[in-house]
C-alpha cells in the first residue's frame, strides 16, 4: 500500500453556503491544497516544477460527498498514489473529520510541457519520491 498523506484544513465561513455547510465545489479546493502540500512535502514545490519547465494539471476528477461539513470543523485532506505511468499520477482523496469520511474520490493528473502544454514524462526523482514507503505526514 502506498504512503497516505495528510493535512489539514480548518473551515472558515468563505468555504460555506448560507446554511453554514461547505459548498461542494471546496472540497476540490481542499484536494487541491493537499496534493500541493503533498508535492512541496516530497521538494517539488512550485519553484522546482517551473524551473523544470513542466506543470501538472487535471485531467479528471471523480468525488463522492458523503456527509457535509461545517463552518469551523477541523479537517484532515489526504492524498494517496494508486497508479502512475510516464506522465501521470492517479491519486486516492479523502476528507475527514475525525473518523467520519466526508467526501472521498480520485484525481488523474497529468505531467505535461509548460510551453507546449502537451504531456511529458515527469521527472524520475519525483516519481521515485510518490512511490517511496516512507511515512509522509502533513503540517497539523
Amino acid at each position: 500500500m502506498s504512503v497516505e498523506f495528510s493535512h489539514p484544513v480548518r473551515v472558515y465561513i468563505e468555504d460555506t453556503d448560507a446554511g453554514g455547510i461547505v459548498y461542494y465545489v471546496n472540497y476540490l479546493k481542499f484536494m487541491e491544497r493537499a496534493r500541493t502540500e503533498y508535492m512541496r512535502s516530497l521538494g517539488f514545490d512550485r519553484q522546482v516544477i517551473f524551473n523544470n519547465e513542466l506543470m501538472f494539471v487535471v485531467r479528471d476528477v471523480n468525488v463522492n460527498y458523503l456527509e457535509p461539513a461545517r463552518l469551523d470543523d477541523e479537517l484532515q485532506v489526504t492524498a494517496r498514489l494508486v497508479d502512475s505511468g510516464a506522465a501521470y499520477i492517479l491519486l486516492a482523496q479523502c476528507v475527514r473529520r475525525g473518523d467520519d469520511v466526508l467526501a472521498e474520490g480520485e484525481v488523474r493528473i497529468v505531467c505535461v510541457d509548460q510551453r507546449k502544454l502537451i504531456p511529458r514524462r515527469m521527472p524520475a526523482p519525483l516519481l521515485a519520491a510518490l512511490k517511496n514507503g516512507a511515512t509522509i505526514r502533513g503540517n497539523d
